[in-house]
């Protein structure tokens, strides 16, 4: 019976060294490890003022069907107005910030610039009803194939084409306040 009690004291004795071992090469490991990033000096993280998209492929709005809620084709293209056209969808936390901003750039400005929603994830029901919580009520379109998003090398979302009337591009960003929004149509659309 000693003998047994030897044994097992030896061998929690063994386990507790080899675990202390093991948390104290753990720990350098950790402590050592290069970071992911450092900064140069210290800050606040900021959302990227810009596009991370690469430079658009095209000057003209591509040619595309999507869809709109019910699932019926739409052309995408000028109805005679310039188009503010913003690919977004629902888990994209950017894209959450600037529906609410946008819907609220065209309540003022709807009439003189046609604003379209383009989300090519979700659901018909889960785009209407997110768009509709934040207050929009512009055109909604699906683009379930990511036709529109592969047509314009599109790799982060959100990203928003200011288009003339005759479907040329005059510019793409990403995320964007609606402050800017609506400054940047006062200066292309005047």
């Amino acid at each position: 019976m000693a003998a047994t009690v030897r044994v097992r004291s030896a061998v929690l004795a063994a386990a507790v060294g080899i675990s202390a071992i093991g948390a104290v090469v753990w720990s350098n490991r950790s402590t050592n490890a290069t970071p992911d990033a450092v900064l140069d000096e210290p800050g606040e993280y900021q959302e990227p003022s810009g596009s991370t998209n690469p430079p658009l492929p095209t000057d003209r709005l591509p040619a595309v069907t999507l869809s709109d809620a019910a699932g019926q084709p739409v052309e995408l293209r000028s109805d005679g107005r310039p188009m503010v056209v913003n690919l977004w969808f629902s888990t994209c936390a950017p894209c959450a910030k600037e529906l609410a901003e946008f819907a609220a750039v065209d309540a003022d400005l709807g009439e003189k610039v046609r604003f379209i929603g383009v989300d090519p994830f979700d659901t018909p029901a889960a785009m209407t009803q997110f768009a509709a919580a934040r207050g929009v009520t512009y055109e909604l379109l699906r683009d379930p194939g990511e036709s529109l998003g592969q047509a314009l090398d599109v790799v982060a979302y959100p990203v928003t084409l200011l288009v003339a009337a005759d479907g040329t591009i005059l510019a793409e960003t990403g995320p964007m306040s609606g402050e800017v929004l609506r400054k940047r149509i006062e200066v292309l659309f005047p």
